[in-house]
């Protein structure tokens, strides 16, 4: 059976990528660790381990709920404890009275240390508590060079995964008309950029729908959709409220803050 078939056309080095790494736990008969996967990934990952007896896949990101996860591919033999996933969680000490931060400078911050967003996991955000999960291969490189965050200067502790918060997702509401639900057009309305600027950021790779990158301009989006834009950080399609007389779509939109 062709799995290609199963997935999108820009998918296929992924799942080339995900046969390989089964093949090589078998070869070897040890276990493979894979950096954070999203959610998509994951199911991709799912798909082709599906049934197969010599290979177990096991995830840990942390927390119950995470996101994103860290993969380990092994063999029937393994039985892995939370160590053999190899994450560390930190919370974040800055002058709270003083300051707030929200989820995309965080994210933004850690993707300006020059490592790539696959050695972090999820950032939880509970009230005034700010903590992230991170690949422990980067601990110390994370220590030595996270020092700020915004204006902020801040501090890291490093917590057991039994003091995660339970993170709680905030959005910023907003009621936006869109002349359709092309992706260019719903970025624009919701960053205030111009559609010519929204179709750069697309075509610069800095856009991804439902954690997948995409270069279409004129992709469809739908309502629960959820957008990452560079520098925007996370946006949502919250509802969708129907036409206006000018046929124009209505829609209530959210940034995660």
């Amino acid at each position: 059976m062709d799995i290609y078939q199963h997935f999108r056309p820009e998918e296929r080095e992924l799942i080339d990528l995900f046969t390989g790494w089964r093949e090589q736990v078998k070869d070897l008969y040890a276990p493979k660790l894979t950096d954070f996967l999203d959610p998509r990934e994951l199911f991709i990952l799912r798909s082709i381990i599906g049934a197969d007896e010599e290979v177990q896949l096991h995830v840990f990101g942390g927390s119950e709920h995470a996101e994103r996860n860290r993969a380990l591919l092994c063999p029937s033999y393994f039985s892995p404890s939370q160590e053999d996933f190899q994450i560390s969680l930190y919370e974040i000490s800055y002058p709270k009275k003083f300051v707030s931060i929200e989820h995309r400078q965080v994210l933004g911050s850690l993707m300006s240390l020059g490592l790539k967003r696959e050695k972090f996991g999820d950032v939880l955000m509970n009230s005034d508590r700010i903590q992230f999960i991170a690949a422990k291969e980067v601990d110390s490189y994370l220590r030595a060079n996270l020092e700020k965050i915004g204006k902020a200067s801040i501090k890291l502790d490093e917590l057991p995964f039994s003091e995660a918060v339970e993170t709680e997702e905030v959005w910023e509401e907003t009621s936006l008309t869109v002349s359709s639900m092309r992706l260019d057009a719903v970025i624009s309305a919701l960053t205030k950029l111009s559609r010519q600027k929204a179709q750069l950021l697309i075509e610069q790779g800095r856009v991804k729908v439902n954690w997948r990158q995409t270069d279409q301009a004129s992709f469809e989006i739908r309502e629960g959709d959820i957008l990452s834009v560079r520098g925007f950080g996370r946006l949502k399609i919250i509802s969708l409220e129907g036409k206006t007389k000018k046929d124009k779509w209505r829609i209530i939109g959210g940034r995660q803050k």
